[in-house]
């Protein structure tokens, strides 16, 4: 069986850009953008730096040296650490394990905007009611989803140095020389409307420039939990993604510094994904257009947008959602990654036979969720006061309830039975230096597991 001896990413590069491939994801196009132009953009991007070199550096580097100690699967690590918290892997493989197949949906969608725009029909997509006619159809949603899946399935089948390290190394320069190149597009565009212009620089100022003269100390609560909830869902902790590639992290490899790598890549990912898209907004819609979020503005608000700059919108959707198609494959491929470890390992399956039958799982689960739009459709409320259907479910109990439980259990498990001093033991054991050792053991003992209960609090509805 291929990993008898456990693979590994062929040096930190390959780790640093595997796991930053999953970190930059769907979260930081249409979630990001939307939280920074709601809690006064520069306040916004502050608190998330901070809170990214505290409460992420702490989270993140707790899964990656989990994973490098134990060099088992998600499912198992845990319980190595200690036999009562074994059923932590089984939340923490639960959670990718719900994730994936909606996530494979939704990739299906990307592919049909990828495909429209490069095949030279993006205006069509702009129309009123394409999204919305092409969701509840009942074939075109499925076979797409299942291409989304299939791509994924190869680079996981293809094993960590020839699969993951290979795709993530040609996506994710890719990936960020288009951000790069669209949010340069979007600092020199303007818009004329009933007299007044709008330009791509008056965007940033508001997208960087907080107004702190509305600032209340419930404001930044309400900010600081904004911030914190983006940050825990943009790094990918809690999804068991990061204790399977830090299995893979070689013994020689330097934590501390490949976590602040992937924090950077992450954050300068969601910052330019502000601009490249609230800039735009701004210039052709106002201050009232920059209030869209999730599906709809990537789906619907952003091709109106091209369409609005005219002949070069087509290629500037063509690049948009290229990047759209880079970040959520990255993404998903780490997803299945923790799936297919944790079956490998559990199961004493090759990798082939893991791949093959998660494959086979998702697409039956996935075909179900796109169904959800038509044959199956129905309409839930649920805790958090929003309605929805079977995405939305599966995607409220695995972000909004599993993966904050799993957290703050990880935080309880390293901050009061294993010990801070094994994490850091295990990240120091070749010389390298531990950056703030006094906070980490407060972060973990104290600080992350009051945060994180309230986010779960208010995530499930029971805090405003």
């Amino acid at each position: 069986m291929e990993d008898k001896e456990r693979s590994s990413f062929s040096g930190s590069l390959g780790f640093v850009l595997a796991a930053a491939g999953s970190a930059v994801g769907l979260g930081n196009i249409w979630r990001f953008p939307y939280l920074a132009a709601k809690n006064d953009g520069g306040l916004f991007l502050a608190v998330y730096i901070i809170l990214a070199l505290t409460f992420g550096f702490a989270l993140l580097m707790s899964e990656i040296a989990i994973g490098r100690m134990t060099k088992s699967s998600p499912l198992k690590a845990y319980g190595q650490l200690s036999s009562k918290f074994k059923w932590i892997g089984f939340f923490a493989t639960l959670v990718p394990f719900m994730i994936f197949p909606y996530y494979c949906a939704i990739g299906g969608w990307v592919t049909k905007y990828s495909l429209a725009y490069l095949t030279g029909v993006g205006e069509g997509v702009a129309a009123d009611g394409f999204f919305g006619g092409f969701i509840t159809s009942t074939t075109e949603p499925i076979a797409l989803m299942a291409v989304f899946l299939l791509i994924s399935a190869l680079a996981i089948v293809s094993g960590v140095n020839k699969g993951i390290e290979r795709v993530s190394k040609i996506l994710m320069p890719s990936l960020f020389f288009l951000i790069i190149a669209i949010a340069i597009f979007a600092l020199n565009i303007s818009h004329t409307e009933n007299g007044v212009t709008r330009t791509g620089l008056d965007g940033l100022f508001v997208y960087m420039v907080p107004d702190l003269t509305n600032v209340t100390p419930s404001h930044f609560i309400g900010v600081l939990l904004d911030a914190m909830g983006q940050l825990f869902f943009s790094i990918s902790v809690a999804m068991g993604i990061m204790v399977a590639y830090g299995s893979y992290f070689k013994d020689s490899g330097n934590i501390s510094k490949s976590v602040i790598h992937i924090e950077f890549f992450d954050w300068l990912a969601a910052f330019l994904a502000g601009v490249m898209i609230i800039l735009p907004l701004y210039v052709f819609m106002g201050r009232e257009g920059m209030g869209v979020a999730g599906p709809s503005l990537v789906f619907i608000t952003m091709p109106k947008i091209f369409t609005a700059m005219g002949s070069i919108g087509s290629f500037v959707g063509i690049a948009f959602f290229v990047l759209v198609f880079f970040a959520a494959l990255t993404s998903n491929i780490s997803i299945m990654e923790a799936i297919v470890s944790s079956l490998m390992e559990h199961f004493n399956i090759s990798r082939k036979t893991a791949t093959l039958a998660q494959t086979v799982i998702a697409l039956i689960i996935g075909g179900i969720v796109c169904l959800g739009y038509n044959v199956f459709y129905f309409e839930v409320k649920l805790p958090t006061g929003a309605t929805g259907q079977i995405l939305d479910i599966m995607d409220f109990i695995s972000n909004n309830l599993l993966m904050p439980i799993v957290a703050i259990s990880t935080c309880i498990l390293i901050g009061w039975f294993v010990g801070p001093e094994k994490i850091i033991a295990e990240v120091t054991k070749n010389g390298e230096k531990f950056y703030i050792p006094r906070l980490y053991s407060f972060l973990m003992k104290y600080g992350a597991p009051v945060v994180l209960t309230i986010l779960l609090f208010k995530s499930i509805g029971l805090l405003s």
